[in-house]
């Protein structure tokens, strides 16, 4: 059997963290991630997806996400179901994520002047050095000038 799930998206709200009764930190957030064709009036529509990421992870997704950070989910679906207040069977379908990407330099999500790549399994690898740009980041960038690389050099 195979579950496995991989989204990118940018969370509706802010990430709510709890903790169960033995300590346990859990975060929820909404993933809205855009369908790959427009409607009939040639608008994007988009799927909101609940996700939910248990422990250290669910702590730095709370600590380093926001409304409208660009997130990539690794995860499986889960469904559960549980009696509603007014006596109804209610079915919920969510991700459990696994693995939870931060696809946007910190500075750009919070303000700060640090660039830093931060995932939520807890590695962090900043960028502190002075005017440091994107550009400089992917020496592959384009810069006008063509690449020279030899046929032998490509991996295909």
């Amino acid at each position: 059997m195979m579950n496995r799930v991989v989204l990118v998206g940018r969370l509706t709200k802010d990430p709510e963290l709890r903790y169960t009764p033995n300590g346990v930190p859990v975060a929820t957030f909404i993933l809205a991630v855009n369908r790959s064709f427009t409607n009939q009036q040639g608008e994007r529509e988009a799927d909101f997806i609940n996700v939910v990421v248990w422990r250290k992870p669910a702590e730095n997704v709370a600590n380093f996400l926001k409304k409208g950070s660009l997130a990539g989910v690794d995860g499986k679906v889960q469904t559960r179901n549980y009696e509603g207040q007014d006596g109804k069977r209610v079915y919920v379908t969510e991700i459990l994520a696994e693995s939870v990407q931060f696809l946007e330099p910190r500075s750009q999500n919070t303000g700060g002047n640090n660039q830093s790549n931060t995932n939520a399994s807890g590695s962090n690898q900043n960028r502190t050095q002075s005017n440091y740009s994107r550009s400089d980041e992917d020496p592959f960038a384009n810069d006008g000038k063509t690449i020279d690389i030899s046929d032998d050099d490509l991996p295909f």
